[in-house]
């Protein structure tokens, strides 16, 4: 079975700066990571294709993913970034080259738990719907109120929820995240990808079974048609490598059918993004 990668990521420390990985607990992955570094181990894991996703609230690397992706036979489309809030961007949207799949911006960092209401982010992202692509959210647990609300106002638009909106995996909790996820997977325009687990839970000591709880809720709530993979892999790297990750997701999809496994691995992502 060829497999997708929803999620990763690259990032060039000498082209520039990258103020999120000073901490110490960052100083495992600060270093560059390359496309032809994840090539080997996505070949190894059956990973035929990927979308890569933006690191930097920054136009220009936006830009150089996608010079990327039209380089790359592995590459099958860029979630990227702009300003949503800016009045041009519409404009901004339409000059970026083929290529783009979604857009995406850091709302777990904005100390508004409402950011996502703001009638700025919503004009923003009425123009993301219209320009046909899909808005991947990255946000913690606490921000999904907002989330949902954007969500059920917007159906127009296609949502993509990452890494299952971060709940606490280390301490095991699952309330009020499990609620809140079941409420935002009753809209149909949502999808959400099976990542950034292992680096929620205890990086030194997870295991597979200290994340099906949170695989299965959202594997119920939205149904393995809209679940799909991502490694978020270099991130990934801080508490377990690539082939780990995915035999992890192997793991947690064992018990559903071979017509499920295929869309969590693949369809999903080709349908949310138009692969």
């Amino acid at each position: 079975m060829s497999r997708i990668d929803a999620h990763h990521h690259v990032w060039d420390l000498d082209l520039r700066e990258h103020a999120w990985l000073d901490s110490d607990q960052m100083a495992p992955v600060r270093r560059t990571f390359t496309l032809d570094q994840l090539a080997a181990s996505a070949a190894a894991s059956g990973v035929t294709q990927t979308v890569l996703v933006q690191v930097l609230p920054d136009l220009d690397e936006t830009k150089e993913f996608l010079a990327l992706a039209a380089e790359s036979d592995l590459v099958a489309g860029v979630v990227g970034w702009i300003d949503l809030t800016a009045p041009d961007a519409a404009e901004t949207l339409a000059g970026l080259p083929d290529g783009l799949v979604a857009i995406r911006h850091g709302v777990q960092s904005e100390p508004d738990p409402a950011w996502l209401a703001l009638p700025e982010v919503r004009r923003g992202l009425a123009a993301v719907a219209a320009a046909g692509l899909a808005y991947d959210l990255l946000t913690l647990p606490h921000q999904l109120p907002a989330a949902i609300d954007t969500v059920a106002a917007m159906p127009e638009l296609t949502f993509v929820l990452d890494h299952l909106s971060k709940p606490p995996i280390a301490s095991g909790r699952l309330y009020p995240w499990q609620r809140l996820i079941r409420d935002l997977a009753a809209y149909p325009n949502v999808y959400c990808k099976l990542s950034g687990m292992v680096t929620e839970a205890d990086w030194a000591s997870w295991q597979v079974a200290d994340l099906r709880p949170y695989a299965e809720i959202v594997l119920e709530e939205f149904g393995a048609e809209r679940v799909m993979f991502g490694s978020d892999w270099p991130v990934c790297l801080l508490a377990a490598e690539y082939e780990q990750v995915v035999a992890a997701a192997d793991e947690l999809c064992a018990g559903l059918s071979e017509s499920e496994r295929a869309a969590v691995f693949a369809g999903t992502a080709r349908r949310a993004y138009n692969l």
